[in-house]
């Protein structure tokens, strides 16, 4: 699987991320999420997943916020809801892409 680039905040070298069905946003900092969550889904779109999970992290809401507001407005994304407890509750978002 090819990976997907995505800033480094410790140097100009690029970091490579492996575009699977979970995206973890915890080692992302925190002003690259909306570029990484954007990339991510229309990697994701391409390379043909329909079901995704987005850790994003219970915190105050602000990653989930983020999150979600890309996702409302990305074309390909058919629906998105809280993970259920077991795969992270609120904490991570489940993601249908048509």
């Amino acid at each position: 699987m090819a990976d997907e680039t995505f800033s480094n905040p410790f140097g100009t070298e690029p970091v490579q991320l492996p575009v699977a069905d979970v995206f973890d946003l915890h080692s992302v900092p925190a002003k690259d999420v909306r570029g990484a969550v954007e990339e991510y889904l229309a990697e994701a779109h391409r390379r043909g997943l329909q079901a995704l999970r987005i850790i994003h992290g219970r915190g105050i809401g602000v990653q989930r916020e983020t999150v979600r507001a890309i996702l409302a407005r990305t074309s390909f994304v058919e629906s998105y809801r809280d993970a259920p407890a077991e795969a992270g509750g609120w904490g991570a978002t489940l993601v249908s892409l048509r």
